[in-house]
């Protein structure tokens, strides 16, 4: 298992975050590393997700976590590996939210392409989670 994890504290309540986390078909207008995603249904456990990422192909998800205001999940299984997407909402004493986003590498091959794969993959997590913070508080 590869595991990576990006922590930021911010003033934006949860609730505004989680605004902007459940409108997967508007990701791209502050997810760093996004051409586009578009939801294929509603905003479920189950639902698949389609991404394309900033010069790739576009690649799959699935749903596979929802708790209102806490936790979105989605996963995404290829060549011998799964990767679980999450971003965690706390709320914090003073209104404010710590968000974890996070990238967990299991399968076969997770300990071989884990540290180079899961690497090019997190390298923009503090901008896309900068980005989500400020379009959360606009």
């Amino acid at each position: 298992m590869w595991v990576h994890e990006h922590v930021i504290e911010t003033d934006v309540a949860v609730e505004a975050i989680w605004r902007v986390l459940r409108d997967l078909d508007n990701w791209a207008r502050w997810d760093t590393s996004m051409e586009a995603v578009s939801i294929e249904g509603p905003f479920e456990v189950g639902t698949r997700v389609s991404m394309t990422p900033t010069g790739q192909e576009t690649v799959r998800s699935v749903i596979v976590e929802i708790k209102e205001n806490e936790v979105y999940a989605d996963e995404i299984d290829m060549a011998g590996v799964n990767l679980r997407f999450s971003h965690t909402l706390t709320r914090l004493p003073h209104g404010g939210a710590r968000v974890v986003h996070r990238l967990e590498i299991t399968g076969s091959a997770a300990d071989e392409v884990g540290p180079e794969l899961g690497a090019a993959i997190t390298e923009d997590f503090p901008e896309a989670m900068d980005a989500l913070l400020a379009y959360a508080a606009s």
